[in-house]
């Protein structure tokens, strides 16, 4: 097996001279077998793909033991317990799989991943995502600074152990859902500083696909720029997330969306797209599922191109005064990128509507317009003009408004063919 590393980024470069978009999955089993079949499937596929190794539950919070008691035990994991399978067992799973013409990426929700990126280093992988902030605010109750510290420790490593190390900051896809994209923006941007602060030279920029198409196509395009403008000489690319939120339950309806979200991501002219399946809302998906989407998007971005709304420039230009606005108050803190992080969230200038992680202040709040857009309800303390925001007098959010906001999407796209 080829261990110099690099594979991800030169994959990644090489289809966008190709002006291919590179389709991914979201994609993990507990035993080698089964993860070795479904990366030799993803990777048998004609179009661009790159192969994922999603970890378990156990994995994440570091209780590799139960992971290792499962496998003994044949008990079903919810993905690949990458630190409890022997080394030598995990490199032969990926031998004659990993390489240059099909990189892999291991994705696993852990805010304190030091052990994974040291498996992750022992292996020859070079590609993985999260972030210290994207993490841990949703997925943990750790403080944030302990996330903090245990990324940059993870990035350090990585760095050390590979020149090619890529790290895709998942900070575009915060919550999944009902987050206006100039947080989502601002947030993978200021992750992906924060790696190359450490040393990481190959980074991704995520952004999960929201409730307006016109919105998201001008929110990718203010993402791009100011990626331009702020991660000159590191290498970077887009990577766009299928909706995230409730799914279609409707065959035609997930179809829809997942088309929908091949062609957004073509037209933006991002590289990646992190793909959903028919199946996303009924089961978790087999390895058919993930092979009949990830052909039916690569199939999508090849077509015909999206038309775009000439209302997209409006987005554009509000999204990226909001998003550079939260960039700029942030680093304005401290020249530490990750103490720059803890004082935004302290002072309120970062706010993550409704996550409940206790380092969050809790006051910022969402809408969707009338034009479907996710719009700042309350902009809460984030350093943007009050005009931002659709309501800084008048009552919050209600249960019943929250829920037809999760819901709305699902609706749309399941309404009957006509």
């Amino acid at each position: 097996m080829d261990m110099t590393g690099g594979h991800f980024q030169r994959f990644i470069e090489q289809a966008r001279e190709r002006r291919e978009l590179v389709v991914q999955p979201r994609m993990g089993f507990g035993g080698l077998a089964p993860m070795r079949a479904g990366l030799a499937a993803v990777a048998g596929l004609p179009c661009a793909t790159i192969g994922t190794i999603t970890l378990d539950s156990y994995t994440r919070v570091g209780d590799y033991q139960s992971a290792l008691q499962c496998l003994n035990s044949d008990s079903p994991l919810n993905g690949f317990p990458i630190i409890s399978h022997p080394l030598e067992a995990v490199r032969g799973m990926l031998d004659g799989l990993y390489g240059p013409s099909f990189p892999i990426q291991v994705r696993h929700g852990t805010a304190q991943p030091q052990h994974v990126f040291k498996r992750l280093a022992a292996l020859g992988l070079d590609a993985t995502e999260g972030g210290p902030v994207s993490y841990c605010m949703p997925y943990s109750r750790l403080p944030l600074a302990r996330a903090v510290e245990a990324w940059a420790q993870s990035c350090q490593l990585l760095a050390d152990a590979t020149a090619h190390g890529h790290i895709e900051s998942f900070g575009g896809c915060l919550l999944g859902q009902l987050c206006p994209p100039s947080m989502l923006i601002a947030m993978t941007l200021l992750e992906a500083l924060f790696f190359r602060q450490q040393g990481i030279r190959s980074v991704s920029l995520s952004y999960a696909q929201g409730t307006s198409m016109a919105q998201d196509f001008g929110a990718l395009q203010a993402l791009r720029e100011l990626a331009a403008d702020y991660l000159d000489g590191v290498h970077w690319h887009v990577v766009v997330y299928s909706y995230m939120g409730v799914f279609p339950s409707t065959g035609h309806g997930a179809r829809r969306l997942i088309y929908d979200s091949a062609r957004l991501t073509q037209a933006a002219g991002c590289e990646r797209l992190i793909v959903k399946t028919v199946a996303e809302s009924r089961q978790i998906p087999s390895v058919a599922d993930n092979l009949e989407a990830l052909a039916m998007a690569a199939e999508a971005a090849a077509g015909d191109a999206l038309e775009i709304d000439p209302v997209s420039e409006g987005y554009r230009q509000e999204v990226l005064f909001e998003a550079r606005q939260l960039v700029e108050s942030t680093l304005d803190l401290h020249t530490d990128i990750g103490v720059a992080l803890l004082q935004a969230f302290a002072r309120g200038r970062l706010d993550i509507p409704y996550c409940l992680h206790p380092d969050n202040p809790g006051r910022a709040t969402t809408r969707i317009d009338d034009h479907g857009a996710l719009r700042w309800g309350n902009v809460g303390g984030l350093p943007l003009p009050q005009s931002c925001g659709l309501s800084s007098i008048g009552p919050g959010i209600t249960s019943s408004e929250l829920f037809q906001m999760l819901h709305y999407t699902v609706n749309r796209y399941d309404q009957p063919l006509h």
